[in-house]
């Protein structure tokens, strides 16, 4: 008995040392920090709309589909289905091809030649989506909540590497950390892999097609271009 009873009084007076406590206090703040920091940016109404965005155009896409039976932008019937619209002018290869079922020209194609420009004027024609419907406009390219542009274009014409689809959308100037938590909403959680991918801001319109950056090399605070294929 008096065995078990030393026992017992050594057993309650072991316990932590105050450096231990004191670390495991520091942890515990740790992980609540990044827990409020990572529902900051959940919660950040910027990556709200960001994501919004990607959500949007795909409705865009098979709202005008089901009205007209054509794909916005490649529509070679737009002048008889929309009051007020213009048809692409063939004058570069590859860029305007009405009718063929891609939506053909490159994301931040930036004159009427393209299938990707005049997609953003047939599809607010349609009552889909708010915005200019001069082409020209300076309102007219429709930009993100960061001021990046957002556009639209086809898989052999992505400006990264490995993205397929029928049609891939893009959204410029996005911030590292957004990018990230883009990818973990509407993908995979891997800016390298998946339908949503990212590269950093490229520095000229029209750049060469890039590989896509893995979330582990994306930094925070720079830009990245984002694009998701459907």
């Amino acid at each position: 008995m008096i065995v078990l009873i030393d026992n017992i009084m050594k057993s309650s007076q072991s316990g932590f040392t105050l450096i231990e406590i004191a670390i495991v206090l520091v942890i515990i703040g740790l992980l609540i920090a990044g827990v409020v920091k990572g529902q900051e940016l959940i919660n950040s109404p910027k990556l709200k709309s960001l994501a919004k965005d990607f959500k949007n155009v795909p409705i865009f896409i098979y709202g005008y589909q089901d009205k007209y039976n054509d794909l916005p932008g490649d529509d070679s019937n737009v002048l008889a289905h929309l009051a007020g619209s213009a048809a692409c002018t063939p004058a570069t290869a590859g860029l305007c091809n009405p009718g063929n079922g891609i939506i053909d020209g490159g994301w931040d194609a930036s004159a009427i030649t393209a299938e990707s420009y005049v997609f953003w004027q047939h599809v607010r024609l349609a009552g889909l989506a708010s915005g200019s419907t001069i082409p020209g406009a300076a309102d007219y390219l429709p930009t993100n909540a960061v001021g990046g542009q957002i556009g639209v274009t086809n898989a052999g014409e992505t400006p990264i590497t490995g993205l397929t689809g029928t049609f891939i959308m893009c959204s410029n100037a996005i911030p590292g950390k957004f990018a990230k938590q883009l990818d973990i909403t509407l993908d995979d959680g891997n800016t390298q892999t998946g339908s949503l991918r990212a590269i950093p801001t490229p520095a000229a319109q029209g750049a060469a097609a890039a590989a896509p950056t893995a979330t582990t090399s994306i930094a925070d605070d720079s830009a990245y271009l984002v694009c998701m294929g459907y």
